[in-house]
């Protein structure tokens, strides 16, 4: 993901980035052990993807989250922009042009399909690939990040207190649903009620900011909160998942628990960002923390392209691993060193900030 506009940089939020780029990687891998052109596939893999995938669920909110603890106060609201939307929108306009003529190429899309694809990228991304709703969500938040600057950079502790628990029963509605399909004012008419704009990805953003402003000091009573969201958030992410893919034949039900917004996998995330925010902040020395800082600048990205590596991969890898436990995290960390060496060599040439961000 795009990395923070900052001059200094905190390596324990880059081998976060590097880790969650990585994440995203295997949750896509896992994805072709469970998801089959019928529905759900209910397999062995798709057994093993619920143990080994759910702690990653947590991977696109830790963006979210590396992006918040940066992204206040905003300043001057051209600068900001300006910044934000070259570096995020012209490698995402770029990409979104290379699947075009990937499907293509693939035989999935006749000529004039492919350049009418290209035509709607204002529209959505115009081809099928389903990982670039990302980047929508990410500039909707740099949208609305100016108007929350000045509540974020001014509100006391309680008042963020209250936000934050606001947001935390809004990521829980997907559960109270289950019991209780309509609530606050849900109705067919009416797709506004009443938590609805406590809801969604800004709530990381906000946590972050939070965490900056009032949990500064690393302690190991934070760092045992941490360790204990981790492990309640995980039991109930692959709990669920585990206890519905068996018989489950709808998709949106099997990943209730997996949804990117939900309360279990916020508490993963909250988990993983304090310990990981708990690391060195300052820049150290060495091949592997240099390497680190690299593959944090080339998240976005590698994120952008990986779906192309990773499909040629699996193809070639998938059958020749009879483990899911083993083909799955194998193949998504050779798409991980593959497409990290095609975004490097990418970045050698000339405007590459256009390509790879």
């Amino acid at each position: 993901m795009p990395a923070a506009l900052t001059q200094r940089r905190h390596f324990g939020f880059d081998l976060l980035r590097v880790f969650a780029t990585y994440m995203v990687i295997q949750i896509h891998t896992g994805e072709f052990e469970y998801i089959g052109s019928n529905g759900v596939i209910h397999s062995d893999g798709a057994w093993a993807v619920g143990w080994i995938n759910s702690l990653f669920r947590s991977c696109v909110p830790l963006f979210v989250m590396i992006s918040g603890y940066f992204l206040f106060p905003v300043g001057d609201e051209r600068v900001f922009f300006r910044k934000r939307f070259t570096r995020v929108l012209t490698p995402f306009i770029f990409w979104c042009i290379v699947y075009a003529f990937y499907f293509y190429a693939q035989g999935q899309a006749s000529l004039t399909t492919t350049f009418e694809n290209i035509a709607k990228i204002p529209v959505n991304y115009g081809t099928d690939v389903g990982h670039l709703w990302f980047v929508y969500m990410l500039m909707g938040i740099y949208l609305m990040a100016p108007v929350l600057s000045p509540w974020v950079v001014s509100a006391s502790r309680g008042s963020m207190q209250l936000f934050l628990v606001l947001w935390a029963v809004a990521l829980s509605i997907p559960y109270i649903h289950l019991y209780f399909p309509q609530i606050w004012g849900e109705a067919f008419w009416n797709s506004t009620p009443m938590l609805y704009y406590f809801s969604g990805f800004m709530g990381y953003a906000v946590l972050a900011a939070y965490i900056r402003r009032f949990c500064m000091e690393p302690s190991l009573r934070v760092n045992c909160a941490a360790i204990g969201m981790i492990i309640v958030g995980y039991a109930i992410t692959a709990g669920g998942f585990l206890h519905r893919v068996p018989t489950e034949n709808s998709l949106p039900k099997v990943e209730l628990t997996w949804n990117f917004t939900a309360i279990n996998v916020a508490l993963m995330t909250a988990g993983l960002f304090l310990l990981f925010r708990n690391l060195q902040k300052n820049e150290p020395d060495g091949v592997l923390a240099e390497f680190v800082r690299d593959v944090s600048q080339k998240s976005y990205g590698m994120y952008l392209a990986h779906i192309i590596v990773l499909n040629t991969i699996h193809a070639l890898l998938a059958s020749t691993i009879s483990n899911a436990f083993l083909r799955v995290p194998s193949i998504a960390l050779t798409a991980f060193v593959t497409t990290y060496c095609l975004i490097k060599i990418l970045s050698l040439a000339p405007g590459s900030k256009y390509v790879v961000g």
